[in-house]
């Protein structure tokens, strides 16, 4: 059959006839198995059993979608009825029935658009099958003896063999061309694939968007490869809002990445993936996640941030692996009591959210290291955030939190705490026990703080220490005992004790000044500094006792 394929025509034709003669077929016949040949040559390249597969996935996938986004439609529509019938909201029934109808139109669209490739490569198979059985029919023909020749043996079925030996040879070279190059083939497929849609990828570029259906394509490659990573970093075309159902077939996959695209949700079949334990979904439009979520148990890094969601399901709390939690930037007002079931959580992010409260169950997350709680609408933390004895790291930056619970002492490895701009009226004197504390920032709660606590000389690892923008006027004698102070910011803040030159000093003169003011008062003598009175001392440094005016009129 090779040397069928490198003769001229004429050659080909004479081989043929050579061959078929001695088959018993007359040269008539012979000219009309040429024919077949001819058209099974003539036509389009042959879909790939995967992306068959990947085909049937995505059509079942945007059946589902497109049912799951008009029954959300119509809820939409019934709440902005009930809203407007309670006069809430003053829009006319008439422009809510007709704004539904417009959106149950464009899902219906989107669907139909994505449908349309895969229904494109469906058809295409069947004609192939089509195909199929005519060969088999002309086999059984023109080879009567072979009694069908287990489908495709005789004079028909070799030439057939024939154009797909030479179809799969060149999409062989093709593809070797492309690895020479250095193209890893844009979808990852097989180098011998011999489909349009496989060589339109691998052609294309690293950037290069994928369809639905090259997705679908690849997650079945992936799938029957056993490979335990992928990776679709922001290379989904904007159109695609959901994935394939088919997504439930990666259960070799141990890292999963889908950032940066525009998914609005996720097939039910993800919680399949039971080996997954790093999966990133930043920065997309998931509205919520699907109730089987809870069931992706091995799970220990979990991106959610950058996304729209309002809840979590109640079978969060069964991801009990789960280490790192990133759910900042979304539109959260509470978090589930099944939180506390993460009892192997070290680092939670809730940043960027419309939180007005913590569950109770917070202090069961025993192994939080770090709980960045920043830009929400936060009012008080609850008691039990005391239980968190792991705790090095809370930020409550820009919320609105009055006071801070008194188990915050108990925190003993806390190194370091955030709560700037916010409406802090007290802060216990508990946190003189949290002796790991490296930087507290209580800048910016403006008018609200107007103490320091007296036992924070007793944090005696602090170095940083922020209270710039409030209305303290006197710092606590225990002040002078933070010998590891070494950046102290009161800008835009009052302060009388100690003066704003000693302040401007730096962070360990503030605290020889209150050690010195404190000795001088307690030893009823004047504060001296190097046998000199520390006024002159200081009023040496900045030049305002001139000669001729005694230093020892100015007041301690």
């Amino acid at each position: 059959l090779s040397v069928s394929l490198c003769v001229s025509s004429s050659g080909v034709r004479g081989v043929r006839d050579t061959r078929m003669v001695a088959a018993g077929m007359t040269p008539a016949m012979a000219d009309a198995v040429e024919e077949l040949t001819r058209l099974y040559r003539e036509l389009p390249p042959r879909p790939a059993v995967e992306e068959v597969e990947a085909a049937a996935a995505v059509l079942a996938s945007a059946d589902a979608e497109e049912e799951a986004r008009l029954a959300e439609i119509a809820r939409e529509e019934a709440a902005a009825r009930a809203r407007a019938g309670a006069g809430k909201e003053s829009v006319p029934d008439e422009l809510i029935a007709v704004l539904g109808e417009a959106r149950r139109n464009a899902v219906r669209l989107r669907a139909l658009q994505q449908r349309k490739e895969a229904a494109h490569v469906l058809e295409l198979e069947r004609r192939f099958k089509v195909f199929d059985d005519l060969i088999q029919k002309a086999s059984r023909v023109v080879s009567p003896d072979d009694g069908g020749g287990g489908g495709r043996d005789g004079a028909v079925a070799d030439e057939v063999v024939e154009v797909e030996a030479k179809r799969k040879e060149a999409a062989v070279t093709a593809a070797a061309v492309e690895i020479d190059r250095g193209s890893k083939g844009g979808l990852g497929l097989e180098s011998k694939a011999v489909s349009s849609l496989r060589r339109a990828s691998s052609a294309g570029s690293d950037t290069e968007k994928l369809s639905l259906i090259q997705v679908a394509s690849l997650i079945e490659s992936s799938a029957k490869k056993g490979n335990t990573e992928l990776n679709l970093r922001g290379k989904l075309v904007d159109q695609i809002e959901w994935l394939p159902v088919s997504l439930g077939k990666l259960q070799d996959v141990t890292e999963l990445d889908i950032s940066e695209n525009r998914i609005m949700a996720l097939p039910s079949t993800i919680g399949s993936l039971r080996y997954l334990t790093k999966l990133d979904l930043h920065s997309n439009q998931l509205i919520n996640l699907p109730d089987t979520f809870g069931e992706l148990s091995s799970l220990i890094d979990l991106d959610l941030h950058s996304n729209q969601l309002k809840t979590l399901p109640a079978s969060f709390g069964n991801l009990t692996n789960l280490a790192n939690l990133d759910l900042s930037s979304n539109m959260l007002r509470v978090l589930p009591d099944c939180l506390g079931k993460l009892t192997n959580l070290r680092r939670l992010l809730v940043e960027t959210n419309e939180l007005e409260e913590l569950p109770y169950t917070i202090g069961s997350c025993t192994s939080l290291v770090e709980l960045r709680l920043d830009f929400n609408q936060l009012k008080a933390l609850p008691e039990a955030i005391g239980k968190l004895e792991k705790l090095e790291i809370l930020t409550l930056h820009y919320n609105r939190i009055k006071g801070l619970p008194t188990t915050i002492g108990s925190l003993s490895r806390l190194r370091e705490l955030d709560v700037s701009f916010n409406e802090v009226e007290v802060i216990p004197e508990n946190i003189g026990f949290a002796t790991s504390l490296v930087k507290l920032n209580v800048s910016r709660n403006f008018a609200d703080l107007r103490t320091l606590p007296r036992s924070i000389g007793n944090l005696e690892m602090l170095e940083e220490l922020d209270i710039s923008s409030n209305q303290i006027h006197v710092l606590p004698d225990s002040f002078r005992l933070l010998s590891k102070l070494r950046a102290f910011h009161a800008d835009e803040t009052p302060l009388e004790v100690p003066p704003r030159e000693v302040v401007k000093l730096g962070a360990q003169e503030v605290v020889n000044y209150m050690a010195e003011m404190v000795a001088a008062r307690e030893g009823g003598q004047k504060i001296t500094t190097d046998g000199r009175t520390f006024w002159s001392w200081l009023c040496s440094l900045f030049g305002c006792c001139k000669k001729g005016h005694s230093s020892a009129s100015v007041p301690v």
